[in-house]
């Protein structure tokens, strides 16, 4: 048995500050959003579909626009989008949420709407819904999930992947003259006339994670200001 000397701490908070038990001398520097669902999520180790999520309801808690706020999951790793944000979501069939967002906007013009989109789903598959919504200047935000492979049927090329990029497909490295060369979404879609605001951001540090979610504000605050 260990004598009373080496008893060890309760928590790890008696190991940092044994003296301070008293919770207000505690400054809160975090806490999950409201607007998530209070379980534990399936994501693999260091996908980034977690820590996106966790952003995007943080701005819908800061706005306080819980209660107007809508989104559109299509098919992939994204559709379990609907498990874990705490407000109105639609499934769309593969590839087709711009256009179901576009249905639900102009039915229901002053909500915010936004979709949440794979590389499989926006850049292959749905590539034609995404180019005409926002040809047309639709009033709708699309996040853009982009990680270069098909992460959920074991890691294919997709059409974003980078030249040389190994994947399950492309063992050898994706070869431009072979393959063709990957898809740039963000300039193809900037230089439609309906785009408004096209960003392109990471996650991959802590300089990263708050550009993005800056980002993130500026386009909920376009859609609020009918930019497109």
């Amino acid at each position: 048995m260990p004598t009373e000397e080496h008893v060890l701490p309760d928590t790890a908070l008696d190991v940092i500050a044994p003296a301070c038990h008293d919770e207000e001398e505690y400054e809160m520097v975090y806490h999950k959003p409201s607007t998530m669902v209070n379980v534990v999520m399936h994501y693999c180790p260091g996908c980034a579909h977690s820590l996106v999520h966790k952003l995007i309801m943080e701005v819908v808690e800061e706005m306080d626009i819980q209660e107007k706020t809508i989104g559109i999951a299509p098919v992939g790793c994204s559709v379990f989008a609907y498990e874990y944000m705490d407000i109105d979501m639609q499934e769309a069939a593969h590839g087709r949420a711009c256009a179901v967002a576009t249905g639900i906007k102009k039915l229901m013009p002053d909500k915010y709407v936004f979709t949440y989109q794979g590389d499989g789903d926006l850049a292959a598959i749905g590539i034609a819904e995404t180019l005409h919504a926002i040809n047309r200047g639709e009033n709708i935000l699309i996040v853009f999930m982009n990680n270069a492979v098909y992460g959920m049927t074991s890691g294919q090329m997709a059409p974003t992947t980078l030249a040389g990029m190994h994947t399950t497909t492309s063992p050898d490295g994706r070869d431009v003259s072979y393959y063709g060369a990957p898809i740039k979404v963000s300039e193809l879609m900037a230089n439609l006339p309906g785009a408004f605001y096209v960003t392109r951001q990471a996650v991959n540090s802590a300089n990263a994670v708050r550009r993005t979610k800056k980002a993130l504000q500026n386009a909920f605050k376009y859609q609020q200001l009918h930019k497109g």
